[in-house]
């Protein structure tokens, strides 16, 4: 792989940018003015100046070195024409070269963006992850992972707990790729043990690496939670391969072992943290998703191996495991996508389905059919009148269909006017329980007065409001009785001869007419009558009769004074 740059001048002075990655892509014209008193050129300037407008894969990595971009801070006016021939000499070879071997250049030219496809069979996602028996479809899980409708708890908090599950059936294609996304909580500050997604041989129902077997064969990528060699390093995210004879290193966190690692926090985060595991051309890439935010395409680069050997046939898994501290490790979902190489067609799904399932499915459907035959011939011997009775009758039409859903939307609408109807009968008893106590107060008001006015201009302007509403109250309410009346018609019409017909749709168009100003009526109330207790105001009390006169008061005053000199005297 090249990790250097070249620079191809012209005959005006400036240059062609050339970068060498894992294919060598040259860029278009990046135009660079040399004639400047610089002697040099810094990496950070070529690359700022360098914008590539387009970029064309051209060939492999498989070409000899190309002069760095050191050539160009070195180079004067006396080497300037050395420079350039050497370039160009390096250009026409990379020239002969796509010459000579033009179906590498077109593999690279294709793109290499593979094809993806979702595997139901190797994946799992809620809500309504677990049957009824509370098994996992396609899935087998053992130890204490507890499977729920939404994610399956791998492990609790509790001290030393082990459990995992994995895939019926074997995995046999070359490249995929596996999203997952789970969570990793608990209330200490550390946690323990961790969490690790598998792509083995066999399946590893339990052991001791992170609740799965030791000794196996295939890859682990390991969410190591707890710091066994106490070098401040976790928790991480480890890459460890098997070929079914070595012991994992419990304690050094594996990393004697580790193929890739990278430092990434996974424990107690807002949102749930995801991975993603990407096998393709022996490229083993990790990429995780920190919980921070809730896009879920947000990942970032983990690590990375090259010339990965794994089984051609696994099973995929996911095992967990606490010791003396403890967190809940939950997965939310597993999804497994089949990779393949642009250009490649995938055979349909149904070809990939071995014979001998072929066979039991098979197997089973004739089973079915031989037991449905049987019922049909007791039925009609039960019931000798419905012979002949053609079977789609039986079933529901798309028309039928129809009008049940309409039929119960009517239903519903039914009740809730009828549930609007009893709140407004409240609201006018409330209403006229008002209006009788203000009437009393005013009565009484009018009695005491001393000249026989007659009720302020304030009471009779609460009076007027509050009849107000009771009329708007009542209008409303006789709306709402006839929409159950044109409800009740609609039902009983429908019952009769079906929908369908002119009679209903008008009938439902008067329905929604009669909705339409009750729903006026009350928005023009809420309107008039915003806050009523603002408008209305308490009548206030007549002024209360003082019980001391001011002569008695000074009067008493006076004698308690003398009679506290009086006695200061005798004293």
């Amino acid at each position: 792989m090249f990790k250097q740059y070249v620079v191809l001048y012209n005959s005006n002075g400036h240059y062609l940018y050339i970068k060498a990655h894992q294919t060598l892509v040259i860029y278009s014209y990046a135009i660079y003015d040399t004639s400047s008193t610089k002697s040099s050129v810094s990496e950070n300037e070529a690359q700022s100046a360098l914008r590539p407008m387009r970029e064309r894969p051209v060939g492999p990595s498989a070409f000899p070195v190309i002069p760095p971009l050191s050539a160009l801070r070195q180079h004067s006016d006396s080497n300037m024409a050395v420079s350039i021939a050497k370039c160009l000499a390096s250009y026409v070879y990379i020239l002969l070269i796509s010459l000579i071997f033009p179906h590498v250049f077109a593999d690279n030219a294709v793109g290499d963006s593979p094809h993806r496809r979702f595997e139901y069979k190797y994946s799992f996602k809620g809500p309504h992850l677990t049957q009824s028996d509370g098994r996992i479809p396609f899935w087998i899980h053992t130890g204490n992972a507890i499977p729920s409708s939404d994610q399956i708890r791998i492990t609790p908090s509790l001290r030393s707990q082990k459990g995992s599950v994995w895939t019926k059936s074997p995995v046999s294609f070359e490249h995929w790729e596996a999203e997952v996304a789970f969570r990793v909580s608990g209330r200490g500050r550390m946690g323990a043990d961790g969490l690790a997604i598998w792509f083995t041989a066999g399946q590893g129902l339990e052991g001791p690496v992170y609740g799965a077997a030791d000794q196996w064969n295939g890859v682990g990528i390991f969410f190591d939670s707890f710091d066994n060699d106490g070098k401040k390093n976790n928790p991480a995210v480890l890459v460890v391969g098997n070929n079914g004879k070595l012991f994992y290193d419990h304690q050094n966190d594996g990393t004697t072992q580790s193929l890739g690692t990278c430092l990434r926090d996974f424990r107690n985060k807002p949102y749930p943290v995801r991975a993603k595991i990407t096998y393709y051309r022996k490229s083993l890439s990790v990429f995780i998703n920190n919980g921070f935010t809730p896009d879920r395409d947000d990942y970032e680069f983990c690590t990375r191996v090259e010339n990965m050997i794994i089984p051609d046939t696994g099973y995929f898994g996911i095992s967990a495991a606490t010791g003396g501290l403890a967190d809940d490790h939950d997965v939310l979902s597993f999804l497994v996508f089949r990779l393949a190489e642009p250009g490649q067609n995938l055979p349909p799904p149904e070809k990939e389905i071995p014979k001998e399932e072929k066979d039991k499915y098979q197997e089973e459907f004739e089973n079915f059919q031989q037991e449905l035959d049987k019922r049909k011939e007791e039925f009609q011997k039960e019931h000798p009148d419905v012979q002949g009775q053609p079977i789609e009758d039986l079933f529901e039409s798309v028309n039928d269909r129809e009008i049940r859903q309409v039929f119960e939307g009517q239903n519903r609408i039914h009740l809730e006017i009828k549930q609007l109807n009893r709140q407004l009968a409240m609201i006018l008893d409330e209403q006229r329980r008002y209006v009788s106590v203000i009437t009393e107060e005013i009565s009484k008001r009018s009695s005491q007065a001393q000249s026989g006015q007659a009720p302020t201009h304030e009471m009779e302007t609460i009076i007027n409001t509050q009849q107000e509403v009771l009329r708007n109250l009542n209008e409303v309410r006789d709306s709402l009785s006839g929409s159950l009346k044109q409800l009740a018609m609609g039902q009983q019409q429908g019952n009769a001869g079906g929908l369908g017909s002119y009679e209903t749709v008008q009938h439902f168009n008067d329905i929604k007419e009669h909705l339409h100003v009750v729903k006026r009526s009350i928005e023009h109330i809420i309107q008039k009558n915003v806050n009523p207790a603002e408008k209305v105001k308490c009548p206030e009390l007549p002024p209360l009769t003082a019980c001391l006169s001011t002569t008695h008061f000074v009067v008493f005053i006076v004698v308690q004074s003398l009679l506290f000199f009086g006695y200061i005297m005798y004293k």
